[in-house]
């Protein structure tokens, strides 16, 4: 899995993929792996379809980066994808922000 990224000083924006689920989880926790930096945005505005399992690909993502002294933030303005991280509680173990340029400014 290949994902669009932008880089802003010491974090990287990538943009998730229209589905997020079982097909594309391996492949999303790779390509995260590969990046060069451990500040990561994931921006979710064009994600259509997020499971469990691309649920459970965030925080494993996510707990990766930290061993690594980063972090992973959520970028979304999609109402769908922002009540499936609300009633999953995903919103309490991962930070979402409305904007990208609020998720990058928030590693500073």
């Amino acid at each position: 899995m290949n994902l669009p990224t932008e880089i802003f000083g010491d974090s990287v924006v990538a943009h998730a993929p229209e589905e997020l689920g079982e097909d594309q989880a391996d492949g999303f926790e790779a390509f995260v792996s590969t990046l060069e930096r451990s500040h990561v945005v994931l921006d979710l505005d064009n994600t259509e379809m997020l499971d469990s399992v691309g649920l459970g690909a965030l925080l494993n993502v996510h707990d990766k980066l930290r061993q690594d002294g980063g972090d992973l933030k959520i970028a979304t303005t999609n109402s769908t994808n922002r009540k499936i991280l609300e009633i999953t509680r995903l919103d309490q173990q991962l930070e979402v922000f409305s904007s990208v340029i609020d998720a990058v400014k928030s590693f500073h």
